[in-house]
């Protein structure tokens, strides 16, 4: 029995990897469509007839932002099921609530159809899928690392880091695509939504997967056994430190990802393709540095590779951004300054989620390792193109996305640097396995 039982063993932890980072790919597919579309959808959600069209992609940031700050109570909420009742259900029930909520914003009628409806709408959905978002995260980084097998925490929680990669590029092409194949008048009128439905059928998919997953061995052996909860100070405490030690992943992450597409077209004059194919280019580098940067992370430690990655953005940042405005350089160098940008991230992103996973106890990992991601992304993630945007418009510096981005990072390396120094050796197969 013992033999079989070890025979399906990579098999479970191999449907982990797919059932578990399958939703990530879907919310960061949605989120990254909706901010590759966010000047489309300021001009059909809030911006009335003769409204400002900075004052519109400003509510759209700020909707965008809203979603965010639902993450943590989601965060909270699915988290403290998933710990009691297993992290199978809960998974299962965020994954269906994030596929209709978007799905349904690819269906809502625009201002022009319903008025100052219209926004609220959209708004509520926003809301919808924050708290799914927030029960994602902790559940998904929980299934993935407490099936790796000893010391390889690192490359097993990138894949939810990879997936964030794979769901915006999967946005990006969505939207390059439909740019390509339809006229402008089409994409502002109806082609937007075609992203956004196709939810439908991918989430139909993550659920089925979701439906097949095994429980956890940590989470089985946790509850077979009667344990004291950490107090919950200690827990605070770790979630504070873990927000901290994300901020800057956070804040580069969607500065560089995610805002580019609206910032190169307001502030730098670039057109829709043109500010797709630096997006794209982005996230390919973010996408081949994350599962390397993990894998890494299991042999040198998780401080030297994450570290390593935030130092890079405060120094690189502002060097990057005045690069995309010299109209002398080539689209070639300025293609690969965004490709180096991505994989900065990804330094951080690859062993972002085992590093947060050991943070945490079985008992509370769910809980306490998803409401340090949500509330480092809610506040510098989400606020991310509210604050760049408005900035630049009150001050007119257009080096604001850059000055963002360090800042997030140089706050971030003090948390960064209590972290141990390489990895330990030691009791990590048995603790790796019951957390």
């Amino acid at each position: 029995m013992t033999s079989i039982h070890q025979l399906g063993e990579p098999r479970r932890g191999r449907r982990a990897l797919v059932a578990g980072s399958v939703g990530n790919l879907i919310e960061w597919y949605e989120f990254g469509v909706y901010g590759y579309f966010a000047t489309i959808i300021a001009a059909r959600f809030f911006t009335p007839e003769g409204g400002s069209e900075a004052e519109g992609l400003v509510k759209t940031y700020a909707s965008f932002a809203l979603a965010f700050f639902f993450r943590p109570v989601g965060a909270a909420l699915f988290g403290r099921l998933g710990d009691r009742l297993g992290r199978r259900p809960v998974l299962v029930l965020v994954i269906t609530l994030m596929t209709v909520a978007t799905t349904l914003i690819g269906a809502l009628p625009t201002y022009a159809q319903a008025g100052a409806l219209a926004p609220w709408l959209l708004t509520f959905l926003r809301v919808l899928q924050g708290l799914s978002a927030g029960g994602e995260f902790g559940g998904a980084v929980s299934v993935m690392t407490e099936f790796a097998p000893p010391g390889r925490r690192g490359l097993y929680g990138s894949w939810q880091s990879f997936t964030v990669a794979l769901g915006l590029l999967a946005g990006a092409g969505a939207a390059a695509l439909l740019a390509t194949v339809l006229t402008e008048e089409q994409l502002g009128a109806w082609g937007w939504r075609l992203p956004f439905l196709l939810t439908l059928p991918l989430g139909l998919g993550a659920l089925w997967l979701r439906l097949r997953l095994d429980e956890t061995p940590a989470f089985e052996a946790e509850r077979s056994r009667e344990t004291e909860t950490p107090p919950p100070r200690e827990v605070a405490k770790a979630v504070a430190l873990g927000a901290g030690r994300i901020m800057g992943w956070a804040a580069a992450g969607y500065t560089f990802l995610v805002v580019l597409p609206s910032y190169l077209q307001s502030s730098l004059g670039a057109t829709f393709q043109q500010a797709l194919v630096a997006t794209v280019l982005a996230n390919l580098g973010f996408a081949v540095t994350i599962v390397p940067a993990g894998l890494l992370s299991d042999l040198v430690g998780r401080r030297a590779v994450v570290l390593t990655g935030t130092v890079l953005v405060v120094v690189l940042a502002v060097p990057l951004i005045d690069l995309l405005q010299q109209s002398e350089a080539s689209t070639t160098v300025k293609g690969v300054a965004v490709f180096g940008a991505g994989s900065v991230v990804g330094l951080m992103a690859g062993p972002g989620p085992a590093m947060l996973s050991e943070m945490f106890p079985t008992r509370v990992r769910y809980t306490g390792l998803g409401l340090a991601y949500a509330l480092s992304n809610a506040v510098f993630s989400g606020c991310a193109g509210l604050v760049i945007t408005e900035t630049i418009e009150r001050t007119g510096s257009v080096d604001i996305p850059a000055y963002y981005a360090a800042a997030a990072c140089a706050v971030s390396v003090p948390a960064l640097l209590t972290l141990p120094s390489r990895r330990v050796r030691g009791a990590e197969a048995v603790q790796e396995r019951t957390g």
